[in-house]
């Protein structure tokens, strides 16, 4: 009988991420969902106060400095590195002895690099595929490749 619990899917996006194994007859399931808590909340809310000031030389006017970063591009790369974090514990654990990582491109990048060295160890294959909001019965199109066949007996 082969070890469906050795087979991890990552499955995220900036905001949400699953964590997907096959179970004994390869369907596949998610075992656990993980959403970022500043994925919906507004500028203002996710830095500590307003842009600085500038005069202007010539006049009395005064103007915001424009942020150099994105405040939710920031959130999206700390919940990707979260994501990494918790890959490393379970693979530092024994949870999974295979890994593949499905996420949008430039999710996918960061994630993959923050992962530790005994994790990578592990990385089968990856996707750049968004497939964050697609349900369980339609990923095996996407994910079919890195399953392996049931043995009948």
């Amino acid at each position: 009988m082969p070890q469906h619990h050795s087979l991890c899917f990552v499955i995220a996006d900036g905001g949400h991420a699953r964590f997907v194994r096959p179970a004994p007859d390869n369907a596949l399931h998610t075992v656990e969902a993980v959403d970022s808590v500043t994925l919906h909340k507004r500028d203002h809310d996710l830095v500590s106060d307003r842009p600085g000031r500038a005069f202007e030389s010539g006049t009395v006017a005064r103007h915001a400095y424009t942020p150099r970063t994105d405040p939710h591009e920031l959130a999206k790369d700390q919940f990707t590195r979260e994501v990494a974090r918790m890959v490393n514990e379970n693979s530092a654990a024994d949870e999974f002895h295979e890994l593949v990582v499905v996420a949008p491109a430039h999710v996918l990048s960061e994630l993959t690099d923050a992962l530790d060295t005994r994790t990578k160890a592990k990385l089968l294959g990856s996707l750049a595929k968004d497939l964050v909001n697609t349900p369980d019965h339609e990923l095996w199109p996407h994910l079919k490749e890195w399953v392996k066949p049931v043995q009948r007996a």
